[in-house]
């Protein structure tokens, strides 16, 4: 189906320059570097209360979900597959961010 008049055609590079579609990324690599910066400073410690950096993580990776529906919501009907691939690397980067939280065991 081809656009219509009314609708511009959005490029990728065009697309990922739009806060909610960097601020997840963002989010996840701040999380990622947390959790590295962590265990870098202080090692793979077993603690019997979460601390700040946990809480940190957290938050970082929970504030993202209301943006990136926000992004699928306003984005993928008015260029679906860009904003496909915008959501496919917003996947990639919560997975990054999550993958030492599990593979560490924190």
């Amino acid at each position: 189906m081809q656009p219509s008049s009314g609708h511009s055609q959005t490029s990728f590079s065009a697309l990922i320059k739009q806060p909610a579609a960097y601020l997840p990324l963002a989010m996840s690599v701040a999380a990622l570097a947390l959790v590295v910066g962590h265990v870098a400073l202080y090692g793979i410690v077993r603690e019997a209360d979460e601390g700040t950096a946990a809480h940190l993580w957290q938050l970082l990776m929970a504030a993202q979900v209301p943006i990136i529906l926000f992004f699928a919501i306003t984005r993928v009907p008015q260029a679906p597959i860009e904003a496909r691939k915008v959501l496919t690397l917003h996947v990639v980067a919560a997975l990054a961010a999550l993958a030492p939280v599990f593979l560490l065991g924190f």
